[in-house]
């Protein structure tokens, strides 16, 4: 497993996550397929998965048991398990409507699926599970409008991030059409980002909330 290219990848789709999806490319003219061949990157994504749960099982106050339950949802359901379910929707989707005709025997591998869903869940597991835990306890989670917006704030950028690179991920398949339309969410989350700040909405609290209930039941 090639750890340090997989670590290169991550630090480009802060960067530029353009110059991730051209090796995608690359990995297309010389392997013949678009998907990820080396598990070293879900490894890693894996490794920063544990670190932020550790650092949520500390500000949750949860105790071991607890901690270990958390650790397997976070892992199997909330990346794993709702990224095939993520990758299967677009995968469906993009080989349905938007292949270019005639299709010329192309069509989108569900493993790429899956990667651009894990490129897409990267920044937004370091900002929303690891960044905003510095914040979480002593800002955030306070009542009042600033820690609301602070926290919000967060969660429009990290979901923001998301759609873009999900975007990014298919439109740099050659053989797709309307790949544009993948940005028109980031409409419906501004405007419930707008919505949350008037209605005193908390995501980040009403997210250790859920968490919290999540392993104690």
């Amino acid at each position: 497993m090639d750890f340090e290219y997989a670590f290169w990848q991550m630090i480009y789709l802060f960067v530029s996550p353009q110059k991730v999806y051209r090796n995608f490319q690359y990995r297309k003219h010389t392997k013949d397929q678009w998907a990820r061949d080396d598990p070293a990157f879900l490894v890693l994504l894996s490794f920063w998965l544990v670190v932020s749960s550790v650092g949520f099982a500390v500000v949750l106050k949860l105790t071991f048991l607890a901690f270990v339950k958390f650790i397997l949802w976070v892992i199997f359901v909330d990346c794993i398990g709702v990224g095939i379910v993520i990758a299967t929707f677009f995968w469906f989707v993009t080989n349905k409507y938007m292949i270019m005709a005639p299709p010329r025997g192309q069509d989108v591998e569900w493993g790429y699926a899956f990667d651009v869903h894990l490129n897409a869940f990267f920044p937004l597991l370091m900002i929303l599970h690891l960044f905003q835990l510095f914040f979480l306890t002593y800002c955030i989670a306070l009542p009042g409008f600033f820690p609301r917006l602070f926290g919000n704030s967060l969660w429009l950028i990290a979901l923001g991030y998301y759609i873009y690179i999900t975007f990014l991920g298919y439109s740099a398949l050659p053989f797709l059409k309307n790949t544009r339309t993948l940005l028109y969410p980031i409409t419906a989350l501004v405007f419930v980002y707008m919505l949350s700040l008037m209605l005193d909405w908390n995501f980040s609290r009403g997210l250790s909330t859920f968490y919290t209930f999540r392993v104690s039941t």
